[in-house]
């Protein structure tokens, strides 16, 4: 695992909570064998403890250990000599470079380990590459967490509507100006406002503009063009305008016709965009407050929404448990196939 923050805790938390379960209905027992976080590294190739890990976070780095730390270590260093079948890349969102996962993710992939990352930067510059590294590499690449939180909108389109062609996909995909937007038409406040109690209660950062400029929402725009629908795009294929303008005065416009403006995310035809949208205050993706929606357009089963969380560690920790038993399940069917021949 490299990143030990409120995803890695998360993950580790589920692990020990469902551990039973997991072994039971999936037959999924895994060992975390090194764990990375900003003070080094615990490396315990029979496994480390998920309870004295929590506990060694709380004093400060898992690299405290008395038996496995290794203060200092860099995660580089622990994906190229560690033995492990996947890496977990939980680090911070960086969209400017992609660094330092963009390098976690190449090694991990030169080394024969598969990746389940929640980092969306990576995805946003380079996901044809990654992809196309992770195919000759023969290792498995897998994102869920990074678009819908623990809403399963990736899965949902890829598995739930296979056979099916995907002609369009519109969402609202940023649950911070989701809520900025939600305070803004309801309770008549201007955006100032809005994002003053979206950052006090945590929802947004003190720089905002991840959010605000619709640039979180356009790196999930990239993931699904990219995983469900084969594009290949990148981030500056994007045509993005975030919230900041967004009036009251419009938000007004906008109700006397029984709508409301949203933040949307769409992908219908080759020009990807993001944009405040007004749409109506019955359409299925007007969801309130911190929620995701987005609404697949196919050629037979026409539209179909699916609403969530989009944020939050224990919400996005479980995602990352279902790439795990989904990596888990297409390695065996690879080992049943390679048995039969």
């Amino acid at each position: 695992m490299i990143g030990y923050g409120v995803v890695g805790q998360g993950l580790t938390s589920i692990l020990m909570r469902r551990r039973a379960e997991t072994v039971k209905d999936y037959g999924f027992n895994p060992k975390i064998v090194a764990v990375v976080d900003k003070g080094g590294a615990a490396i315990n190739s029979r496994g480390l403890s998920l309870e004295k890990l929590e506990a060694l976070k709380k004093k400060g780095s898992v690299a405290e250990d008395a038996a496995f730390g290794h203060p200092k270590m860099s995660a580089l260093d622990v994906i190229e000599s560690v033995e492990a079948e996947v890496v977990v890349e939980a680090t911070s969102t960086n969209v400017k470079s992609a660094e330092p996962a963009l390098s976690y993710i190449t090694k991990a992939f030169k080394t024969g380990k598969h990746v389940v990352t929640t980092n969306k930067g990576p995805l946003a510059l380079a996901m044809p590459a990654l992809t196309e590294l992770a195919d000759y590499n023969h290792v498995y690449l897998r994102f869920s967490g990074t678009v819908g939180g623990g809403t399963p909108m990736l899965e949902f389109a890829k598995k739930c509507l296979a056979g099916d062609k995907i002609l369009a996909i519109r969402g609202i995909l940023n649950g911070t100006t989701n809520y900025i937007l939600t305070e803004m038409a309801e309770k008549h406040v201007t955006f100032q406002q809005a994002l003053a109690s979206a950052q006090k209660l945590g929802y947004a950062e003190t720089d905002p503009s991840m959010d605000v400029d619709g640039i979180d929402t356009a790196c999930k725009v990239v993931i699904m063009a990219n995983w469900i629908m084969n594009k290949k795009l990148t981030l500056k294929n994007v045509d993005i305008k975030g919230i900041r303008d967004v009036s009251l005065q419009a938000l007004d416009e906008a109700a006397k016709r029984g709508n409301t403006i949203k933040l949307i995310g769409s992908i219908d035809g080759d020009k990807p965009t993001v944009k405040p949208t007004e749409i109506a205050k019955n359409n299925p993706l007007c969801v309130s407050g911190v929620l995701n929606a987005v609404t697949f357009v196919s050629e037979f089963a026409g539209e179909e929404t699916i609403v969530g969380r989009g944020a939050g560690g224990m919400e996005t920790a479980s995602a990352v448990l279902r790439d795990l038993l989904d990596i888990r399940h297409k390695l065996a069917n690879r080992l049943l196939n390679s048995n039969s021949e």
